[in-house]
């Protein structure tokens, strides 16, 4: 139940997509904005429902196994789109993109991030599969497990070896580098998953953990929000 849910995400997406691109290519700015918003939902819903599915047996091959196989079909199907803040920052920086242009991607992302996990609570909501009975009563299931100073390190960490690895991976051919990239995250989520979840997305970050920064704003922003953002600059600054 919950692939088949994860596979109409992916197809009602892919069917979005299109038709912006096909309605809205004079009107670049809202194009942009619904674009980036579809590719967000698509990241944030899907990741949302993979949560739920790290208990599955055998432990942690299944859910490692589906982080690599969504990873490439995300890859596959969101070219174009960056769907992480810190990662729209790059020709922001860079003066590819104008702030107008980049504050509406970043508005956009956060925009999906909410939308998706009031999606998904509402389909947990109807208990339809088994994964989901119970899931809305956990609250802030903190992915936190050491200390917040631990936290911010690896998640500084992991956001730099992910955008070093995106730059270096940009001259290798499109079919081979969604695997490549799809690999490094699934051994990231693999080394740290069980410490910080191993996110390195702001907009995923609130998307699967908004309870968590409600609860605890400052320390959750420093770690999902600051880190991954702070790694970004450090790559721009040193590449």
């Amino acid at each position: 139940s919950s692939l088949l849910l994860m596979s109409g995400v992916v197809v009602t997406v892919g069917l979005c997509r299109r038709l912006a691109r096909r309605r809205l290519r004079s009107r670049p700015l809202l194009f942009a904005f619904l674009v980036e918003m579809f590719s967000t939902f698509q990241i944030c819903a899907c990741t949302n429902e993979l949560s739920l599915l790290g208990n599955v047996e055998p432990k942690p091959h299944t859910a490692l196994t589906l982080t690599y196989g969504f990873t490439v079909l995300h890859g596959l199907t969101l070219a174009g789109s960056t769907c992480n803040p810190c990662g729209t920052l790059q020709p922001m920086w860079g003066g590819g993109t104008s702030l107008r242009m980049g504050g509406l991607k970043i508005a956009a992302q956060f925009v999906a991030a909410v939308l998706a996990r009031v999606l998904m609570h509402f389909i947990w909501s109807l208990e339809m599969a088994e994964p989901h009975l119970g899931a809305l009563s956990q609250g802030c299931s903190s992915p936190m497990q050491t200390t917040e100073m631990q936290a911010f390190c690896i998640e500084l960490l992991f956001s730099v070896v992910f955008q070093l690895a995106v730059l270096q991976a940009e001259s290798v051919n499109p079919k081979y580098r969604v695997h490549l990239i799809a690999l490094l995250i699934t051994m990231l989520v693999y080394a740290g998953g069980n410490l910080t979840g191993a996110i390195f997305n702001p907009a995923l970050a609130f998307s699967l953990h908004a309870d968590c920064f409600y609860d605890k704003f400052l320390s959750y922003s420093l770690v999902y929000w600051l880190a991954p953002c702070l790694g970004k600059f450090l790559i721009l600054y040193v590449f």
